[in-house]
């Protein structure tokens, strides 16, 4: 089988998406041919956005030079060239991986097979929790819901073979008849998994930016799912799904004689330069596991960055993982009034067990980021003020300020429907760009407003209040405003030693 990898993905949008290598070297293993289309070195003018640059702009990030990163980019017809590596490569299949947010560059690629008689099949999370939208684009025959390693092996060895394949489990089909639903086959044992071959991405995509520099910098999968249940987040959706199908727990972690495996092949023969771990709570680790996790990690020593909750949080455990070489954590506060959320984020830590927490981060002088959330539904501009307030106690190195997106398989999303403040085929965008909701008591541009002042209010001192609020309105005057009162904030009040 020749199979075409596509990852439809904008410049700017850095993160290597560690799925693509998977397969790579899953397909590989097989026998199977394999090659990939990534979109990421493209400038796409429907979809010219830098995620990481507008967080410099915005000063919710260090200052960096991407030049690296541009070393490969083209400015050529992103289509044009697709349709020449499908003509030029000659796949048996074309295997789509996607997110919601990137759904529309999958449908501007997809408009490029005309004539062309390509089985596609399409996966990721927004496949798996929007499947009915990705099987209406003509292009699409299928659709893998769930996890994808034994679905993609089943299908291609089917294909091959020249064999039906409209049963797998995990695969949705679409024929003459209409739609094939089939239930999802259990959880993969993931440590099984052969390590990621990262091959086939162009060189620049090894490199990402954190802390105001240029890393090459590589994932590292040590769990999947996550055990809490936020409602702006699919991974409960996800758990959900497992559990209610096939009595499994989609949340489990990777054996640590595999990780070990995967981190000395990194390090000795893709020479990383750090390591970012995938998981939703790295620190939703039992103190065993964790020791486990801390002695694979003593002959590795790279810098690398990880994420989880604050309250997971405990002073041995930070100053260990510091000792092995963690630079930097990220961690996600959404919002700042306890009672909102805890009813509508269902996350009950409280804001002391934070402000305390986050603290103990600063007194071990390690750098850590926040993640804030604007404009979730119900919420007033009054409420967004108090994530400011409980911002300004943090004292992290940056905090990030993400607008509400209703992605597909979240509790909210299906709020946001119920509440008649999006259609149910809404395709929901970037976190980085205005919200799609139309809230009347906090409308789009308020919360727009209220983002791009966000580090003004969380660094500059409250008599400033009243002339930030003038840098809110989306208007020439508002932006004159606000460039100077940016530039100012960022020479006194931001702190990126």
């Amino acid at each position: 089988m020749r199979v075409l990898f596509v990852y439809p993905n904008i410049h700017g949008m850095n993160m290597l998406p560690p799925a693509i290598g998977l397969f790579t070297s899953l397909l590989r293993s097989q026998g199977h041919i394999v090659d990939l289309f990534d979109s990421t070195n493209w400038i796409i003018p429907e979809e010219e956005f830098d995620s990481d640059k507008e967080k410099e702009k915005i000063l919710t990030v260090r200052p960096f030079n991407d030049a690296k990163l541009w070393t490969e980019v083209r400015r050529s017809d992103v289509g044009v060239d697709f349709r020449a590596k499908v003509n030029a490569f000659s796949p048996d299949l074309l295997a789509f991986s996607i997110t919601e947010d990137i759904f529309p560059v999958a449908q501007l690629l997809l408009k490029n097979l005309a004539g062309l008689n390509i089985p596609v099949i399409m996966g990721g999370v927004f496949a798996t929790f929007a499947p009915e939208i990705c099987l209406r684009q003509p292009e699409v025959d299928m659709v893998c819901v769930g996890e994808g390693e034994a679905v993609m092996s089943e299908l291609c060895r089917r294909l091959d073979l020249g064999q039906k394949y409209d049963d797998i489990p995990g695969l949705w089909t679409k024929g003459p008849l209409g739609i094939r639903t089939n239930p999802l086959g259990p959880p993969v044992e993931f440590s099984d998994n052969p390590r990621i071959d990262l091959s086939l991405f162009e060189e620049s995509r090894l490199y990402r930016p954190m802390q105001g520099r240029i890393w090459r910098m590589l994932p590292v999968e040590t769990h999947r799912g996550c055990p809490y249940q936020c409602t702006y987040c699919n991974s409960p959706a996800q758990q959900r799904l497992y559990h209610g199908e096939t009595r499994k727990s989609f949340f489990r972690q990777k054996r640590f004689d595999a990780i070990h495996e995967e981190l000395l092949y990194y390090k000795n023969d893709l020479k990383a330069e750090a390591f970012y771990f995938w998981a939703d709570t790295f620190l939703a680790y039992t103190d065993r596991d964790f020791d486990a996790f801390c002695e694979i990690y003593q002959d590795i020593r790279l810098p690398f960055w990880c994420q989880s909750r604050p309250e997971t949080l405990r002073r041995d455990r930070v100053q260990r993982l510091m000792d092995l070489g963690m630079f930097r954590m990220a961690f996600g506060i959404e919002h700042g009034n306890e009672e909102f959320r805890k009813r509508v984020l269902r996350r009950n830590v409280s804001n002391e067990v934070m402000v305390r927490n986050f603290a103990m981060l600063n007194e071990l002088d390690l750098k850590f980021s926040v993640n804030n959330i604007m404009g979730f539904p119900t919420e007033t501009r009054e409420l967004a003020f108090d994530t400011i307030e409980l911002n300004r106690h943090v004292h992290a190195d940056s905090a990030n300020a993400y607008s509400f997106s209703p992605f597909h398989g979240t509790v909210l999303r299906k709020m946001s429907e119920d509440l008649g403040l999006c259609d149910k085929d809404l395709i929901a965008r970037s976190v980085m760009k205005p919200t799609l909701l139309n809230m009347p008591q906090f409308p789009p541009q308020a919360i727009e407003g209220l983002r791009r002042c966000f580090t003004l209010y969380v660094r500059m001192p409250k008599d400033r209040w009243p002339e930030i609020k003038r840098a809110e309105a989306l208007t020439p005057e508002g932006d004159l405003i606000w460039q100077a009162l940016r530039d100012e904030c960022l020479a006194k009040y931001v702190n990126f030693d």
